[in-house]
Formats: structure tokens, sequence, C-alpha cells
């Protein structure tokens, strides 16, 4: 019930942005393309931050690995699109499988330090092999619309229904991974992994499978950006983007893909409206690049001190209060209740003197 009743949201809104996009220009269009291709990225990152407890600051390179895996296949092998991205979502899910691993033992800023490092260090790749992944300038992608839809059907808006079509398909996946077993043992762990491995969890596995569902949206991300940009370059995945898909996660609301949605209408539109209304002002063209950095740091604080939960959150106290929250406890974390943890612990110094009282 839980698939169909997805599914059933995901064919309604397909239909929407399908009106949706008919009465919009060419270059709304491409907004709405990027919206859909960052929100699949953005998706991925709240799942592992909000339900496992996993800090990343390093999905901007996932990114990369699924844009120039699409790339690389569309220039050398021209298999048809949907395979072209189903092999970014694999080959960028084998990179996290194998971070994952590596970084199993590390927590809070030590994880996000070493996710750091793989968003800095990873697009320098390209400059080392520059015949084979075009240095700086960067690998071109092109794709064309089918043939049925007229030589005249602009090319934009089929790039709006590409990459929406493969955003409502990963949040369906996503949905229904949250409400399955897999998602309640996430939020298990991101409460206590004490308590998540007491109860019979295996804590490393499961945080090794939200890095790599992680990694695969943000795989499957990249190869839809390289598909709407139809460029591929290492300027394209600095730091800057990770930080800004994790700014996203967080003012969207963690651990929600509604939130998702907005923190990634956040990303597209900002910096865009912010830019325009900088050079309208007589802004120089650095000047006004630079407005939207601070617009993201006035509006994160803004959004942490009024809705701490994030955009959603937020939402859903003002105009859902009748409606039940997400779950934050679940039966493992009540296990803790029935486990006298206190026996767990090393007893002081003289305590065993002090139980066995005056011979």
């Amino acid at each position: 019930m839980t698939l169909a009743r997805h599914l059933g949201a995901a064919i309604v809104l397909a239909v929407l942005i399908v009106l949706l996009s008919i009465q919009l220009s060419a270059y709304r269009d491409y907004q709405l393309a990027e919206v859909a291709a960052y929100l699949v990225a953005v998706a991925g990152l709240t799942v592992l931050i909000g339900l496992s407890g996993q800090i990343s600051i390093g999905n901007g390179a996932f990114m990369a690995i699924g844009g120039y895996t699409t790339a690389l296949l569309l220039t050398h092998l021209g298999w048809p699109l949907v395979l072209i991205l189903l092999a970014s979502v694999v080959v960028a899910a084998a990179g996290g499988a194998i971070f994952g691993v590596a970084a199993a033992r590390l927590r809070g800023p030590y994880l996000a330090g070493a996710t750091l490092m793989l968003a800095v260090a990873l697009p320098t790749v390209a400059n080392q092999f520059q015949s084979q992944l075009g240095g700086d300038q960067g690998l071109s992608v092109a794709i064309t619309a089918p043939g049925f839809l007229g030589a005249t059907f602009p090319p934009t808006r089929w790039q709006a229904w590409v990459t929406c079509a493969a955003a409502l398909i990963a949040l369906i996946l996503l949905a229904n991974l949250n409400r399955s077993r897999v998602g309640r043992s996430w939020r298990a762990v991101r409460d206590d992994e004490v308590a998540a491995a007491l109860s019979g969890l295996n804590v490393a596995r499961l945080q090794v499978l939200a890095f790599v569902v992680s990694a695969a949206c943000a795989g499957l991300g990249g190869g839809l950006l390289a598909v709407v940009t139809g460029i591929v370059a290492p300027g394209a995945y600095t730091l800057t983007l990770s930080i800004a898909l994790l700014t996203a996660a967080v003012l969207g609301g963690l651990g929600t893909l509604p939130g998702a949605l907005w923190g990634s209408l956040v990303l597209v539109l900002v910096p865009t409206y912010l830019t325009n209304v900088g050079a309208s002002h007589g802004l120089s063209s650095g000047a006004s690049s630079s407005v939207p950095i601070a617009a993201y740091g006035v509006i994160l604080i803004v959004v942490m001190l009024v809705f701490p939960a994030g955009i959603q959150g937020g939402l859903r106290r003002l105009f859902g209060s009748g409606a039940p929250a997400p779950p934050t406890r679940t039966p493992i974390t009540s296990l803790r209740r029935h486990i006298p943890f206190a026996a767990l612990r090393r007893p002081a110094q003289g305590s065993e003197n002090q139980e066995e009282g005056p011979s």
C-alpha cells in the first residue's frame, strides 16, 4: 500500500510537471531540470545525515563521478541515456561503498574531515588524465530529443522531462526505503549505536549501506546535471558544490524528502535572483556573484533560528499541527528502558568492598 500510494503521488506530480513545463519558457525549463538534478543529490544526502546520522561534506565528488561516467559512456559507447544513467549510479555507488568501508570507523568531525578531503581531491583527477577526462576544459555532453516529438520540440523541455522523471523514480525508491526495515534500522543507529548493536543490528554494515545509497543518488544527480548543462568539468564539482548540497539539505530539513525539494529550490533559484538584483543595483559582476554566498549564510542562520527542523519542519509546525510528525523514536531506542545499562558500566573503585559490607 505504501508503494502504491507513492506511485500514485508520483504520477500526479509527473502530469503536473508536464503541464507546467509546456507553459514555461526555455530558461524556466532549464531551471526546472537543474532543480530536479540537484534534488536527487540533496535527497541522498538528507537520507545519509538525517536517517543514519553520518555527516558528509563530499557528495560533490560523487556527483563528479556520475557526471564523468555519463560523459565518457555517451562519447565512447553511445549507449541509450537510460543505460548511461544507470551505469553512473552503479559506478558512484561502488565509489561510495569503497569510501564507506574505509570510513566506517570514523565518527563526527573525523568523518566530516575525510569526506572534505574527498571533495577537494577527487575533482583534481581530471587534470592528471587530461587526454581521457579533458583537463580543465572538461568533456561535452549532448543529447537530443526523440524524433517523434518533432524537430521543433524545445531541447530544454526534453531535459526537464528526463531529469524530473529520474528524480521522481529516485524519490519513490528513497521513500519506500525510508519506510522499510532498513530505514527503521538507520534511525535506530542514528539515535543510539550501542542500543542498535545490542539489539542485533550490524551497525557498520548499515552505515556503509547509507553511504552507498547517498553516493548512488549523488551519481545520478551528477549525470543528470551533465545532461542539463552539456559539459562536465572540474570547476563544476568544487568544494563549493559539496557545501551547497549540505546547506540545501539542512535548510530543507534533514531526514525529509520534501525538505530536499525546498533546499534544491533555494540552491537553484536564490543565486540567480540575487545576482540579477545585484546587477540591477549597479554592482560589478564580481560583487554580484558574491551576493548569493552571503545570502546563503543569512538564510541558513535565519532558518536555524526560526525553524530548527528546516523549512519542512517549519511548514509542518505552521500548517500541519494536526498531522503526525515523522517518527523520532523507534523500537530500538525504547530498548534502552529495558536494558540495565548501569550494570554495564565499570564499577567505581572500592564498590566491590562496599557491596560485600562488613563481614
